[in-house]
């Protein structure tokens, strides 16, 4: 039994079709990367895994169950969690107290605040000042420390290198191989495509809402990439 499915996923903004129809399998331990072009579709699918949009129960399961009728609250005390495009902070709250809030579904599991300042050491010197006082790239640490306080089984990442410089991307990509390690299933969403395929065991390429192309990242054809990232 795979860990998440999706089942002829659709996703809407009012009446604009976002999704048609997605299939998706994501076995426990795999790390999958979602590639495709802007608007394809690739965060929308992770909103609607999370329960950020509305679907039918039986277009998502996870660990057997029908999910897409939860709350995102509901989702996350089940072993979800997401680390959303542009960090979503809290800018009034320190960078500890952003951390706390993702360990409010108290999901037993390995994360705990120490764990997470073992991971990302600078961030412990920084617990006290206000969220937006962190630079971009120890924002995205904070971000990705927030959704481990859930100890998720499945950890969504949209975008964690966008607008940050190669080396500090670099450093994240190294923490995410412990994420990893510690036996929890990942989901990557990201704008790199190389950077996608060597962090990932398997891709799924969306294009314009629709699944285009879909293999293990060690056979995948760069030709076939390309016709399906652009449609052609």
């Amino acid at each position: 039994m795979s860990l998440l499915e999706t089942r002829s996923l659709s996703a809407f903004y009012g009446d604009f079709q976002a999704l048609f129809g997605i299939n998706v399998s994501i076995e426990q331990g795999e790390t999958v990367a979602i590639i495709g072009a802007n608007g394809a579709g690739k965060t929308t699918f992770l909103r609607s895994v999370a329960g950020m949009l509305p679907t039918k129960p039986e277009m998502v399961i996870f660990d057997g169950k029908p999910i897409g009728q939860l709350t995102p609250h509901d989702i996350v005390r089940l072993g979800i969690a997401m680390v959303p495009e542009g960090r979503r902070l809290f800018p009034s709250l320190t960078v500890e107290e952003n951390l706390l809030l993702g360990g409010h579904s108290e999901r037993p599991g390995p994360w705990s605040l120490k764990r997470v300042y073992e991971l990302f050491p600078r961030l412990r010197d920084l617990r006290h000042l206000p969220a937006p006082a962190l630079s971009g790239g120890q924002q995205q640490m904070a971000a990705v420390g927030r959704a481990l306080m859930a100890n998720p089984r499945l950890l969504l990442c949209d975008e964690l290198s966008l607008g940050l410089a190669p080396v500090v991307i670099r450093d994240i990509y190294q923490c995410l191989d412990a994420i990893i390690a510690e036996g929890t299933t990942v989901v990557l969403v990201e704008q790199d495509i190389n950077r996608a395929l060597d962090a990932s065991t398997r891709f799924y390429c969306f294009q314009e809402g629709h699944l285009a192309l879909t293999a293990p990242t060690k056979d995948f054809n760069r030709a076939a990439i390309t016709a399906a990232y652009f449609g052609l």
